[in-house]
Formats: structure tokens, C-alpha cells, sequence
């Protein structure tokens, strides 16, 4: 349709190199042809061209000092892209691939995942190109209480509410927050992800690798299967990668791999979660360490990989899950694992996989949960953490564990529901996008032009 082809070249020539928010607008615009044919009022409000658009794009430097005494300097972001739900919510991201290209596309997709919560928050994303990767405590805690001393005017518990991402854990929430308080004088919800002892959310840490999880059971259920006794293949080894381990165990399935940026480790017996836990979260080293304890485990380096494609996603296995960053799963990829007969995808991470490989699982109409459905639960359990600091309480894991696994199920009905009304039943990309944009246009026609 001629709308997509000319937001497509107005975004190009206004955000010039972002490859990665191209690629999310066009796969949400292609999705929502068969809403606009039955709806056309969409377009006489404009509804495309405002939402393509962030309400705020906030850029940033930092110089902080490392433990050498010299100073050095980074680049901050915070996209404010849609309010029309509620505050603007997503994580921050600290990785030197972070670009502004980077934080729209996230914050792009985070508009949908919000809008599928049936939660009132809007859409945003944050971050840094700084490495937290070998960086001593103090080097990390003077580069966040720098971030924070340039975003926290941006930012507040009915205005913009960060969380976490990739490099961006417990820690450097900690910090961040220290650093808000200090500034502003407030103890306020400003920050989620935060400590259990001063306001954090029990299960805010475990949220989106188990709501990943219980997506893809209500994916299985609803064709009459479960994952109890599937053999699980999970990319990554952070937060998502973990709890997305230990539910799928939980749940009586067998997760066999998990991956970091210098390769893949592969246990046929499962991973030892408690062994992943240490390395990761304790330790913060390599999976390589992993061998030194289970020598019959298989360790495959970066450089080691298949052509155009990941090691993790070579492997036998019944199901995957995508739990490490944006586009690591490619068309090779999704052949190798259609051909091994994995019939059910549930994206853990951002954007996951490219869209020739989300074209080739839709083709073969297995059950593919998109990350904007999929990875939902850790905003949803992240605003569960802002209600529970508005009336100052804390909830226990059940409650909270309770709401999470609800608002999954719900997430998927929606999307099932939306997919079946617009004529392809197997389809959740189609029933996630276009469900999430009709509760985000319906709210920005209802408040006028703003």
C-alpha cells in the first residue's frame, strides 16, 4: 500500500540510517493493511504519520571518570515516543552497539508491547554505547550517577519511568536511582527493576524470561500440547535467558542451551541453572567457565559459527526462545530449525528474528510468539511494580506471579482473538500488531491532535 512506501521514505530521509527502526515501522505497517481496508478513519486522523514519530527525542553527552583518573565521554539517549496510553515505559540499554537507530526501533516496538499489557503505560526507550564489560563497580557507579544527573529532568512517576535492558541490571539500577534521590530529593517510583528492600517488585527480575515461558504454553495449549518434556533451545545468558531457564523447568521441559557474545554452550542433560546463576550473576564471566564443571557439555566460540546464521540454533529441539538481542536469528537459522522440527518460537528478546526468518516460521504455521507479545511480561510486571509504590506496599511472588501469568494469557487471547477477526488465525504478528496499534490509535484520536 502506498502509505507504508511513503512513511518508509519520510523516515528515511528524517532518521537517516536506522536501519533497525525501519525494519520495525515496515513490520507493523505491512501488518496493519487489513485494518485500514476495514477502517479507513485511521487515516484521516494521520494516525501513521504521528506515531512513526516520537513526542521527544532526548540526546545527551556523559563524561565520567574511570579509575584511572582519566575522563571519558559517551553518548545518552532517551526516545519519549507515545503517551497517549499513560507515562512513557522502557528499559535502558548500556552496550556499545547502541545508537539512536537502535533506542527508536525499541522504543517503537515498546508502544505495542505496552498497549497489550491493557496497562496504562506508553512507549520509551533508553541507553548508552557505554560497555559495562570489564568495568570496575566504581567505574559503573560513576558512569550512571553521570547518565542520571543529565536524564533525571526528563523523567518521573507519572512522566517517564525507566527500567532496565541489556547492561542494565540490579546494580546499575541501584545506582541510578541513588543518584535520582540525590538530585531531586524524592524517594519515588521514578525507576523500576529496584532492590526488594527499597521498592523493587518481587518476581521484577524473573518477569520476562517466565512470561516468554507461559506465552509459549498458552501457544501450545491452545493447539492442544504443553511443554512438558520439550527439549528447549534459549539463546543468551542474561536476566531473560535465566528465568526463561528455570520456568521452562518448572514446567517439566528440558532447556539444553544458552549463549553469550563469545559463543554457545550446548548440555544435552540440561543447563545447571544454578552453575549459570553463579557465572553470570556472581561471577560475570565467560560460559566457557561452564566446561570446567561439566566437561561433557559442548562450548562452540563466535568464531566457530555457521555462516549467516547461530550455533544455539543448530542443535535438535522441539522449541526456542530467542532471549539475547535483535536479529540473531536469521533466515539459515530458522530453516535449520523448522527442518529439526521445532514447531513452537517464543521470543524472549527485542526483534529477535529477521523478518525472512519470521516470513518462514509464518509460512509453516507453527507457533511463533513475537517479541511485542511474547517478552511483554517484564513492562507488565514493571508497572505492577509502580502500582505497588504508589500505595507504598509489596506484594508477595504469588500475587505478583499470579498477575503475570493472567496478563499473559490475556496478551494471547488478544492476539489470537485480533488474528482470527482479521482472517489468519495462525498469525500473531498480524493479531499482536494490530491489536496493540487500534488501543494506541483509538486513545490519540480521542485526545485530539496533540
Amino acid at each position: 500500500m502506498p502509505y507504508v512506501h511513503d512513511t518508509l521514505t519520510r523516515l528515511k530521509r528524517s532518521s537517516p540510517a536506522q536501519a533497525e527502526f525501519y525494519q520495525a515501522a515496515e513490520e507493523v505497517l505491512e501488518c496493519l493493511r487489513p485494518l485500514f481496508e476495514r477502517f479507513p478513519h485511521y487515516h484521516d486522523h494521520s494516525i501513521i504519520e504521528r506515531i512513526v514519530e516520537p513526542e521527544r527525542q532526548i540526546l545527551f553527552r556523559i563524561s565520567w571518570i574511570d579509575d584511572a583518573g582519566r575522563v571519558q565521554v559517551n553518548k545518552g539517549y532517551r526516545i519519549q515516543f507515545n503517551s497517549a496510553l499513560g507515562p512513557y515505559k522502557g528499559g535502558l540499554r548500556f552496550h556499545p552497539s547502541v545508537t539512536s537507530g537502535t533506542i527508536k526501533f525499541l522504543g517503537f516496538e515498546q508502544i505495542f508491547k505496552n498497549a497489550l499489557t491493557s496497562l496504562p503505560i506508553g512507549g520509551g526507550k533508553g541507553g548508552s554505547d557505554f560497555d559495562p564489560k570489564g568495568k570496575s563497580d566504581n567505574e559503573i557507579m560513576r558512569f550512571c550517577q553521570a547518565f542520571m544527573t543529565e536524564l533525571h529532568r526528563h523523567i518521573g512517576p507519572t512522566c517517564d519511568v525507566p527500567a532496565g535492558d541489556i547492561g542494565v541490571g540490579g546494580r546499575e539500577i541501584g545506582y541510578l536511582f541513588g543518584q535520582y534521590k540525590r538530585l531531586t530529593g524524592r524517594y519515588e517510583g521514578v525507576l523500576t527493576g529496584k532492590g526488594l528492600n527499597w521498592g523493587g517488585s518481587i518476581g521484577r527480575k524473573e518477569a520476562t524470561g517466565y512470561g516468554a515461558v507461559y506465552f509459549a504454553q498458552n501457544m501450545l495449549n491452545s493447539r492442544g500440547d504443553d511443554l512438558k518434556g520439550k527439549t528447549c533451545l534459549v539463546s543468551g545468558a542474561g536476566n531473560v535467558a535465566i528465568y526463561t531457564i528455570e520456568k521452562l523447568y518448572e514446567l517439566g521441559a528440558l532447556p539444553v542451551t544458552c549463549s553469550d557474545s563469545r559463543g554457545t554452550l550446548h548440555d544435552p542433560k540440561g543447563i545447571d541453572l544454578s552453575l549459570l546463576k553463579d557465572l553470570k550473576e556472581v561471577q560475570r564471566t565467560s560460559l566457557e567457565e561452564y566446561l570446567h564443571h561439566h566437561p561433557d557439555a559442548r562450548y562452540t566460540g563466535a568464531r566457530d559459527y555457521p555462516q549467516d546464521g547461530h550455533a544455539v540454533w543448530h542443535i535438535a529441539a522441539d522449541a526456542a526462545f530467542p532471549c539475547a538481542t535483535q536479529n540473531e536469528l536469521t533466515a539459515t537459522d530458522a530453516k535449520v530449525l523448522l527442518a529439526q522440527g521445532v514447531h513452537c518460537i517464543s521470543e524472549g528478546a527485542n526483534m529477535p528474528s529477521t523478518k525472512a526468518a519470521v516470513d518462514l516460521f509464518l509460512e509453516a504455521k507453527v507457533a511463533y510468539g513475537p517479541g511485542k507479545a511474547a517478552n511483554a511480561g517484564g513492562v507488565a510486571t514493571s508497572q505492577l511494580e509502580m502500582a505497588q509504590n504508589s500505595s507504598m506496599q509489596q506484594w508477595s511472588l504469588e500475587k505478583v506471579d499470579e498477575k503475570l501469568k493472567l496478563i499473559m494469557a490475556n496478551i494471547h487471547q488478544q492476539c489470537a482473538d485480533t488474528a482470527e477477526e482479521f482472517g489468519d488465525a495462525n498469525n500473531l504478528v498480524l493479531g499482536a500488531n494490530i491489536a496493540g496499534f487500534r488501543k494506541v490509535a483509538d486513545a490519540m484520536i480521542e485526545q485530539g491532535v496533540t
